[in-house]
């Protein structure tokens, strides 16, 4: 003996997309977690400025000078870390690093005046580039051409 049913496909279809609405959200949860690594975000989010203008005392993208892109980076970054506002102040905060060492998101310390004296800041890149706001805007800049690897002084990371 064999009993049928009629029922209408769209009533079927109906039911199908239910079912599963109902096992999406009343399902198992995955405990998946995803983690930010600090460095890589500094210098990417440093990246999304790259062409901004100079401005000598500049602290936003209108116009940034090296270590008011520096803070401002750092400031507006997943990290919401606030660092001094002088690259002389950034200086004294953070953990040395060597050159060897660096990671994305370091910061980088040269000589642009005074000799041996910390006058300019950059955010580490990778691949032996930083990018910092220089008198030409911020740009990716390579710390091996010779202006910058005579004047470079040291690194510090401050992202724990």
């Amino acid at each position: 003996m064999s009993i049928s049913l009629s029922v209408p496909k769209w009533l079927l279809t109906v039911l199908s997309i239910l079912s599963l609405v109902v096992a999406f959200i009343f399902g198992t949860v995955s405990n998946a977690s995803a983690t930010i690594n600090y460095g890589e975000e500094v210098a990417a989010v440093a990246n999304d400025y790259v062409g901004s203008p100079y401005k000598y005392g500049g602290t936003t993208p209108k116009g940034f000078d090296a270590s008011g892109f520096t803070q401002y980076v750092y400031k507006n970054a997943a990290t919401k870390l606030a660092i001094p506002r002088t690259s002389a102040a950034q200086y004294k905060v953070g953990k040395f690093v060597k050159q060897s060492a660096l990671q994305r998101g370091d910061l980088v310390f040269y000589a642009t005046g005074a000799k041996g004296k910390v006058s300019f800041v950059g955010i580490y890149n990778g691949n032996g580039t930083f990018i910092g706001a220089t008198s030409k805007g911020v740009k990716v800049v390579k710390m091996s051409d010779k202006y910058w690897k005579d004047r470079y002084i040291g690194a510090k990371r401050v992202i724990k």
